[in-house]
């Protein structure tokens, strides 16, 4: 196993704060099991600043950033039944990882925390 990129993001809630009352940002930044979960959720804004800094962080582990077809949307995070956040891999999300690493199998780790004016996200991707 071999760690092949790293990513980590901090975000000032009050930022995302600002955002999530534009419904805009959320379709286009959040996939539909994101938005269902969030109106469970108590607190919205470190919710979403959580998972917006998570989806940064992606971005950076494989070295690319939101390029080539990339888009916020496309990385979903989601809960396991204990409550653990993890990415969602998608077949896109597959697909880049594959062809920018030229591996067939890899893991993603997620641990995300929030504080109450800041949010942060911390990612590594590891070939198996």
């Amino acid at each position: 196993m071999k760690i092949l990129g790293i990513g980590v993001d901090v975000i000032y809630n009050k930022r995302i704060q600002k955002l999530i009352d534009n419904k805009i940002f959320i379709k286009r930044t959040f996939g539909k099991k994101e938005v269902k979960f969030a109106q469970k959720n108590s607190n919205r804004i470190n919710y979403f600043a959580k998972r917006f800094a998570a989806k940064e962080a992606f971005a950076k582990s494989i070295g690319t950033g939101f390029r080539n077809n990339l888009n916020f949307k496309d990385i979903e995070i989601l809960n396991d039944n204990i409550g653990k956040p993890y990415f969602f891999k998608s077949k896109k999300i597959n697909e880049i990882i594959k062809k920018r690493f030229k591996i067939k199998n890899f893991d993603l780790f997620l641990s995300i925390s929030d504080e109450k004016d800041y949010s942060v996200a911390f990612t590594i991707l590891q070939s198996k």
